[in-house]
Formats: structure tokens, C-alpha cells, sequence
């Protein structure tokens, strides 16, 4: 009888972990679809024009696959237009967090 008291919260804290990771890419990914296209337009109007356009033509990639629901595809978009710029998601994000 003790096991199953001791059983249950367990099983409810390790399901809320699961749950709470499962939560974090999809939230990851919606924030990356609003922000990062504006943060890689406003790097690329400072970088030479082959960079600048590379990433500009990727990231109207990313956001009509945004449109169509594939953040994550929209995401390497995004991270492959940061990179054409010299720089990567984590910056842009830690950037934004540091506003």
C-alpha cells in the first residue's frame, strides 16, 4: 500500500517533465517564426549584398514555411540565413533576451 502512495507523485512529476519538454521546441519554434526574420533583415542590411541576399532569400523561405506550419523546417532556414551572415541563432536570440 505505501508503494502505490510514493508510486503516484512520482508518476505525475515525471510526467509533467515530459509534458514540459515536449512544450519548450514548439514554443521555441513559434518564437523563432515572429522574431528572427526581423533580426536577420536587420543584420543583412549591414552585410555585403552576396551575403545579404542569400540570407533574405532564405528567410522568405522560413516564413512561408511558417505560414504553412513547418516551424521546424522554418527554423533551419532561419539558422542557415544567421549563418550566411556570419553569425548564428543563438546570438540573435541571446541578443533579443539582452533587450
Amino acid at each position: 500500500m505505501t508503494n502505490r502512495f510514493f508510486l503516484v507523485p512520482v508518476a505525475i512529476a515525471i510526467s509533467a517533465a515530459f509534458l514540459g519538454a515536449a512544450a519548450s521546441p514548439a514554443m521555441a519554434a513559434e518564437g523563432t517564426c515572429n522574431t528572427a526574420p526581423a533580426q536577420i533583415r536587420a543584420i543583412a542590411a549591414t552585410a555585403q549584398p552576396d551575403q545579404a541576399r542569400k540570407a533574405l532569400n532564405l528567410v522568405q523561405t522560413g516564413e512561408k514555411l511558417c505560414e504553412a506550419g513547418g516551424r521546424n523546417e522554418a527554423g533551419k532556414k532561419f539558422a542557415a540565413a544567421a549563418k550566411a551572415l556570419g553569425t548564428d541563432m543563438a546570438a540573435l536570440t541571446t541578443t533579443t533576451a539582452a533587450q
